[in-house]
């Protein structure tokens, strides 16, 4: 069909409308206009771009359309109507459009774009009308016209806004669609994206807009995804002139630049192909702040779940990785919580972060080593294996932390990994093993000296260890092979933590029993005592003194509080009864309206460590059944992993612990039988413990359980008389405990045991001596007489005054227990049993004493060898000088031997710590500790620790000083805790030990020449060894109060020897009696600026060494190795010490105890060109003996100071010194040929620890 008149529309200005439509003006109504555009929309709906003639025809219409009576009508359906007939126009003409005025499109565009608003509302009448105008203009990609505006943008910027406005969650997936299409097809048919339309995309992937519309970041996601060829290139000019050139106004995003970046990334990495490298050069920007925003970036990015940036961009991951040692804390602890995310969702780059994780372990900032541990325990919880042991292991380190947060921290994560790992099992036997160290290391920290770390190792013991919420039977069973599976050390660490329990139990209980007596200045007093020492065992010890002061309060007042608590530490309160009065107590101190009660908090920590959580009598009957199942063989030990000797043993152990804190809980027929049943066993161990059960806990078995009491009887009588050492010594004690016919069952044992004493089969002396020894202690009344028979004639005169055997003359100073033969470990425990048998009397009224410590002190002078028959092998004879040194010490532990033990005797003692052997030292050392710590001996005995300066081994001087420290420490707060001490000062106050020392000091061996500048050095490096420790902090002006004692020292007589002018010389007339150090110290309170260990780590001289080199072998090197262990050995003094230093203390241990020392080469060098260098004019080479040896003059009276037994104690010393130049020749030349063979020129060896 042909319309000829209307292809001149122009000319004759007439508009052609479709048939049935009227003229649209303004003199008609809105509602007419409407229906009359209706009906062309419908015509140009109809239409397609074949249709030529009608194109033309109605040409004038689509202009008229165009006009601003149709774009500016106030009508929203009119507009609506307009804009579909507009679209439809663009579609039918294209690709020319009807309208060549560049403005016209621009205002019809914009009036098209206004329209698409309505999109918003789905539920609008016209929304299909709209929907229809979107699907048009994406379908013809009608907005690609505006690509030859010149001021195109804004048109893009305004359609972009309204689609990214409009859209939500009520449209469909063709309505994104048709948006996308639209928006797509304008960016990547376009010459480019400027800034402005760019920051109407990225805007909406700025959080704060994306929380608020989350369909319009779906879209600009969608949108980045398709276009990201054409918009990666304008996307990388935007980040490179903000974060390159700095130009923060190109952009009102220019500050959510990183926000920004971290969408991208997610989106598409390759958004930011371009932009990476300039993050790099970022990272190393001057500005702190600026460094942490793009580490918190690049955390993000690297951390992503599935982000593969790390591979992709090495260069970018190492600077990333350079941020861990940043200057700038926030920065250091933003990669650290980094490191958490990056090891759960990129366990490959656990090996990256391993070794910055192990410098920030050692940050000096509390909150970096904080994060690094909380980083790898939550990466553990997630799964174990994303951390390897590398990083467990820096857990480990921090448990040990300076910070009480970070420690705390370390602890509680290593035990939720065992709770989770070892206890449910969450991820097989392999986890289980892989942090199997957990469980010792944490019991390990019970050794620390803080409060608060011994509380919270009992907390993890209580809930993750062995969780107090499991039932009886688990409960136990996982208590039993926890015990069999621990270390020694964490062993002793648990038992020392059920001691500290039951320690405190028993304060609270003496506690209330104040409470029940009268009011009285004496109550008062006592109980005041009792809260301090509870005080102590809590944490902040000035808060829980007020505290417990107010908690005693309340106890008085309150009756019912009181039976709470007694009920509560009753030895026959169950577990479950435990939890009711530890809630019942809790809520009666609870008030409601204060949010925080530090009060309660402190009640809550005595309660917890009070309450007995694990162990009952239900308790005991199921460690028992375990135990039984062991012994039956059908017990699951290997599936947890120990076989059935160790479970039983450990079990055993386990409940002789618990008998010493529960003992109440074991008064049962039942777990008694099964405790005999462990006596017939044939490990002597478990025999041995199950007769220590019976001992703590049997009280009652002679009144209540008959038919256990008929049983027991003989089998401990059996090893009384033959089984092992300590097995007799235990039955002896049992009977002793339990029986009340003890005279007449221990007179059983003694009497066929006293018959049957034979010197000649050493091997069957020593159970009975034990036996004898202790049942001469515990019933000295009934066995005093008897003993003393056997003491003169067996003990002294037929077994330790000969010797049957030859030793082994291997050379060795120590050997292993094994080797060392029979009869000496007889005569070892025939000095015992002197000793035991002293102790039992507890007097000297028949000279007892003094006749045995003439006798120890001879064994001593003689060096162990009593009858110098040369028989005994240097091994042998250590272990006797060894017995000898410690049973003086032990009956000066007892008042009335103390006040008869003359001062040489107690020097002889003392001189023991510097034995030639190095286990006898250490040993003698662990045993003086032990003994001063616990406040048994008398004061003079921590001077013995002075000498412990000339010891050459490094260890071994530490290790002297840390015991000194701790014994001043205790001393110090004793004091303080009694007020009754103040009386006692003199034998208290660690300063009063000056003058013991300085006796001490002045009659040592070595010090034979008063002005031999060697000599003096070693008195000196003495002294400060003990004055140094002394003198560490100026407690109540103690610096004054030594240097006032030191003077008054000085106007002295020795009165050991008070009229030999020659001993007393040195104390009258040397105006130099204190070193530069101690003057100074004692002066001015402060030291000279030197290392506090200075003394320790010098090089001392040591007397008698020969000097020449020899190549040992390697089984010479091992036999000469300490073979003794102890909580208290040198290896446990300097746990930090590295490989050099122990193999530094291995050498030296080894060559001290060969009689030939293994020197090198160039020490002898050194030693010689030494001694070369520095001769004395005019004085004559004067060999010395080794240490340990006697004089002569003192060797040969040995014999007779033990038969004849002169009143003048022990005449020689332990320590050989020079002979004097008035000696005779004789005297002199009896060592002659010896002392040439060792050294013809030498006479003191310098043994230099640090070579």
């Amino acid at each position: 069909m042909e319309f000829p008149q209307q292809q001149k529309p122009a000319g004759d200005g007439k508009i052609v409308y479709p048939p049935g439509v009227k003229e649209i003006t303004d003199k008609i109504s809105n509602d007419e206009v409407v229906k009359r555009l209706k009906m062309v929309v419908k015509t140009y709906m109809d239409m397609d771009q074949d249709s030529e003639e009608e194109k033309q025809q109605y040409l004038g219409l689509a202009l008229h359309l165009a006009s601003e009576f149709f774009l500016r009508n106030p009508n929203k359906d009119v507009r609506l109507l307009v804009a579909c007939c507009l679209a439809d126009i663009f579609r039918i003409y294209a690709p020319e459009a009807p309208y060549t005025s560049h403005d016209k499109l621009k205002d019809i565009f914009l009036f098209i774009t206004r329209q698409l608003k309505g999109l918003e509302d789905t539920k609008s009448p016209q929304f299909n009308r709209y929907f229809y105008l979107l699907e048009n203009l994406a379908w013809v990609k009608s907005y690609n016209i505006c690509f030859e505006l010149e001021d195109c943008n804004e048109i893009f910027i305004q359609l972009f806004k309204t689609l990214f406005s409009v859209i939500n969650n009520s449209h469909n997936q063709k309505v994104q669609m048709h948006m996308m299409d639209l928006m797509s097809s304008i960016i990547m048919e376009g010459d480019g994206v400027t800034q402005e339309l760019l920051d109407t995309i990225l805007i909406n992937l700025i959080p704060a807009h994306k929380n608020l519309n989350k369909q319009a970041y779906d879209l600009a996601k969608t949108l980045l995804k398709r276009t990201v060829q054409t918009i990666e290139t304008c996307i990388a000019n935007f980040f490179n002139q903000v974060l390159v050139m700095g130009k923060s106004s190109v952009s009102d995003l220019s500050e959510h630049v990183f926000d920004l970046i971290q969408e991208l990334f997610a989106i598409d990495p390759m958004l930011l192909t371009s932009v990476m490298p300039q993050l790099e050069f970022k990272l190393k920007s001057n500005d702190g702040e600026e460094r942490l925003a793009v580490v918190r970036l690049l955390a993000k990015l690297f951390g992503a779940k599935d982000s593969e940036l790390a591979s992709q961009n090495r260069p970018l991951w190492q600077c990333f990785l350079g941020r861990f040692n940043d200057i700038h804390v926030p920065v250091r602890l933003e990669c650290v919580k980094f490191a958490s995310h990056c090891l759960m969702n990129h366990p490959d780059l656990a090996r990256d972060l391993t070794e910055y994780l192990k410098v920030r372990s050692h940050d000096p900032e509390e909150a970096i080593r904080h994060d690094v541990i909380v980083t790898i325990i939550n990466a553990g919880k997630k799964d174990l294996n994303l951390v390897n042991d590398q990083l467990l292991g820096f857990v480990r380190e921090r448990t040990l932390d300076k910070r009480w947060r970070v420690r705390k921290e370390a602890m509680m994560g290593l035990a939720q990994l065992y709770k989770k790992y070892c206890l449910h099992h969450e991820a097989g036997k392999e986890s289980a093993v892989k942090i199997s160290w957990i469980k010792d290391k944490l019991l390990h920290i019970y050794y620390q000296n803080s409060i608060d770390d011994k509380l919270l190792v009992e907390k993890i013991f209580a809930q993750y260890m062995v969780p107090h919420s499991l039932d009886t039977e688990e409960k136990m069973k996982c208590l039993y092979y926890l015990y069999a599976c621990l270390d020694t050390n964490a062993v002793k660490a648990l038992n020392e933590m059920w001691k500290c329990q039951n320690m405190l139990r028993g304060l609270v209980k003496e506690l209330l029993d104040l409470h029940k007596l009268p009011v009285s200045e004496a109550n008062t007093t006592a109980m005041f005592g009792k809260l301090m020492s509870i005080a102590k065992n809590l944490p902040d010890a000035g808060k829980a003194q007020d505290f417990m002061k107010k908690f005693n309060q309340v106890l008085g007042e309150d009756e019912k509080l009181r039976a709470q608590l007694d009920m509560l530490i009753s030895p026959t309160c169950s577990c479950k009864q435990a939890e009711i009065c530890v809630r019942e107590i809790t809520r009666k101190l609870t008030f409601p309206k204060q949010p925080t009660n530090p009060f309660l908090e402190m009640v809550k920590f005595l309660l917890e460590r009070i309450a007995p959580v694990h162990i009952d009598s239900e308790a005991i009957s199921a460690l028992v059944k375990l135990l039984n199942k062991s012994i039956e063989g059908t017990a699951d030990d290997d599936e947890e992993g120990v076989t059935p000797d160790t479970a039983i043993r450990s079990g055993l152990e386990l409940l002789k612990v618990l008998s010493f804190t529960h003992p109440t809980a074991f008064h049962s027929a039942e777990t008694y039988e099964s405790l005999l049943q462990c006596l017939k066993m044939e490990d002597d161990k478990v025999a041995e413990a199950a007769i220590q059960i019976f001992r703590n806990t049997g009280q009652k078995i002679e009144t209540e359980l008959q038919q256990i009491r008929s049983t027991l009887i003989p089998i401990l009588h059996q090893k009384a008389k033959r089984g092992t050492p300590h097995q007799a010594k235990q039955a002896v004690h049992c009977i002793h405990a339990i029986f009340n016919n003890k005279e007449v069952q221990l007179a059983q044992i003694f009497e066929p045991l006293s018959r049957s004493l034979n010197a000649d089969v050493p091997e069957q002396l020593i159970t009975p001596l034990v036996s004898l020894g202790h049942i001469s202690m515990l019933a000295p009344d009934q066995f005093a007489s008897p003993m003393k028979s056997i003491v003169a004639n067996f003990i002294v005169k037929d077994l330790l005054m000969n010797d049957r055997t030859v030793g082994n003359k291997n050379g060795k100073l120590w050997t292993t227990d094994e080797e060392v033969s029979p009869e000496v470990l007889a005569k070892v425990q025939a000095i015992k049993l002197l000793v035991r048998w002293l102790l039992g009397m507890k007097n000297n009224q028949s000279k007892s004493a003094n006749s045995t410590l003439r006798l120890l002190s001879a064994m001593l002078v003689s060096e162990g060898d009593l009858t110098e028959q040369k028989k005994i092998s240097k091994s042998d004879m250590s272990r006797l000088r060894l017995a000898a040194g410690g049973a003086i010490m032990k009956l000066a532990q007892e008042p009335c031997y103390h006040d008869i033990i003359t001062p040489e005797q107690f020097q002889l003692c003392g001189l023991v710590i510097n034995d030639e052997c190095y286990q006898v030292r250490q040993i003698f050392a662990q045993k003086l500790h032990l003994a001063l710590v616990k406040l048994l001996l008398p004061l003079e005995y921590l001077a013995v620790f002075a000498l412990c300066a000339k010891d050459p081994v490094k260890e071994r001087r530490a290790h002297a000083r840390q015991c000194l420290l701790k014994n001043i420490s205790v001393r110090r707060e004793y004091i303080k805790q009694n007020p009754l001490a103040q009386d006692k000062l003199v034998s208290l106050l660690p300063e009063y030990v000056v003058p013991y020392m300085i006796h001490l000091l002045a009659h040592d061996p070595d010090f034979t020449k008063q002005h031999e500048y060697e000599q003096l050095k070693d008195i000196k490096e003495c002294l400060w060894f003990m004055l140094e420790v002394l003198m560490t902090k100026n407690e109540n002006n103690s610096h004054a109060f030594l240097r006032k004692m030191v003077e008054n020292i000085k106007q002295t007589k020795d009165a050991q020897c008070p009229d030999d002018a020659k001993a007393n010389e040195d104390f009258k007339n040397d105006k130099e009696y204190l070193s530069g150090e101690m003057r100074q110290m004692l002066l001015t309170g402060k030291p000279k600026p030197a290392p506090v260990l200075g003394a320790v780590n010098k090089p001392l001289t040591v007397p008698g060494r020969r000097l020449f080199t020899k190549t040992t072998t390697a089984s010479d090197t091992v036999s000469n190795t300490s073979t003794n262990s102890s909580p208290l050995s040198s290896s446990s003094v300097n746990k930090n010490s590295n490989s050099n230093a122990a193999t530094e203390s291995l050498e030296s241990r080894v060559q001290e105890n060969n009689e030939n020392p293994v020197i090198k080469n160039d020490d002898v060098k050194k030693e010689e060109s030494s001694q070369n260098m520095t001769p004395v004019a005019g004085t004559e080479a004067t060999p010395v003996k080794r240490r340990g040896r006697p004089p002569k003059t003192a060797t040969a009276s040995a014999e007779k100071a033990v038969t004849t037994a002169p009143t003048g104690g022990g005449t020689g010393r332990g320590r050989k010194r020079a002979a004097d130049s008035n000696t005779s020749a004789e005297s002199i030349n009896i060592k002659v040929s010896k002392q040439q063979q060792q050294n013809d020129e030498g006479t003191k060896r310098q043994i230099d620890l640090q070579r």
